[in-house]
């Protein structure tokens, strides 16, 4: 086996190097499934009903969500949970 030697420097450089890679192919992985949220239009165009309709099942409890502000979010788990629980079979 060869050994080389290089500067310090160098080295740091290199080093420097491959974090800046690794932070940028961290950032390109898709987020988990559970960590992404849909808006209210997201939910209306999926369900296709109205941004009125979806509000009715926020206020009688039969979809969750959150709400920052006068935003509400919902997530993707539990949009597709009420979509299951309301099929048709």
């Amino acid at each position: 086996m060869e050994i080389k030697m290089i500067e310090g420097r160098v080295y740091d450089r290199i080093r420097q190097c491959l974090k800046d890679l690794l932070e940028k192919t961290r950032k390109l992985q898709p987020k988990p499934v559970d960590e992404e949220w849909y808006t209210n239009r997201d939910v209306c165009r999926l369900l296709g009903i109205s941004l009125r309709t979806l509000q009715n099942y926020r206020d009688k409890g039969l979809i969750p969500y959150s709400q920052v502000g006068h935003k509400c979010y919902y997530k993707i788990r539990d949009v597709e949970e009420f979509m299951e629980k309301n099929r048709n079979k």
